[in-house]
């Protein structure tokens, strides 16, 4: 089997972690290593031989695209990033594929598939469709010291308590992570989570009941925010039967 070894380079530790746990699910890709800045890059790409790097745009000191136009010799590279407007410049470096975050596995092993076509007399093995359509979306949050995967489908509310946001799901577990509401609002997909109010998100499908002054979700009613009231009622009011 033709193993290609990997170099994940974000600032984001989670989304290290989520390029991480894809790598770990395909037995042809070696995580060789993984860090949070261009400047470590550069160091360990002076000591090993890498193949495939996983490469965020947004760094702080020198950006993705930065550090690849430095490179004399470059691995083959997917761009790993939440801003859609580097695309074309991506591109233009000959970068195999641009990933937009939050990252599918499905889309994932899509880009990893391109690295097979440029190096055509490498073999691909296969990975079954069953294995892709069988993934489910998920984040990462960080929980008690540790990277925890939370499925979105299984997310009832989120609620923001000062410093940390607790996240409530089907089995009526909390899980707490020290973070901002609106942070973790950026990595849920818009079509799915609702933010009713500046301390609370909602899971659409979830939602049992509404007026014009709660949402009610597994029992427990949630006030609906002044700011958010007229959108909120909009999204909903799409979904009534006269």
């Amino acid at each position: 089997m033709n193993i290609i070894k990997c170099l994940i380079v974000d600032d984001e530790e989670l989304a290290r972690d989520v390029i991480e746990e894809y790598i770990s699910r395909l037995d042809f890709l070696k995580l060789e290593s993984s860090c949070k800045s261009a400047v470590e890059a550069i160091s360990i790409l002076n000591q090993k031989h890498v193949d495939l790097l996983f490469l965020d745009i947004q760094m702080p000191g020198l950006t993705g695209m930065q550090l690849l136009r430095n490179l004399s010799n470059p691995p083959e590279v997917i761009f790993t990033t939440a801003f859609t407007q580097y695309a074309h410049e991506g591109f233009e470096l000959e970068a195999l594929d641009y990933l937009v975050k939050p990252i599918s596995f499905e889309r994932f092993v899509k880009a990893v598939n391109r690295y097979f076509k440029t190096h055509k007399q490498l073999t691909r093995p296969a990975v079954s469709s069953a294995e892709t359509m069988a993934d489910e979306p998920f984040i990462f949050v960080k929980s008690d010291k540790k990277m925890v995967k939370v499925m979105l489908n299984e997310i009832v509310f989120l609620e923001s308590m000062r410093n940390y946001v607790a996240i409530t799901i089907t089995d009526g577990r909390e899980i707490k992570t020290l973070n901002s509401i609106s942070n973790i609002e950026e990595k849920l997909p818009e079509r799915d989570f609702l933010r009713i109010h500046r301390s609370f998100i909602v899971a659409l499908k979830k939602v049992e009941a509404y007026s014009p002054t709660h949402v009610k979700t597994t029992g427990r009613e949630i006030p609906l925010g002044r700011y958010y009231k007229e959108k909120v009622l909009k999204i909903l009011e799409r979904h009534n039967i006269s």
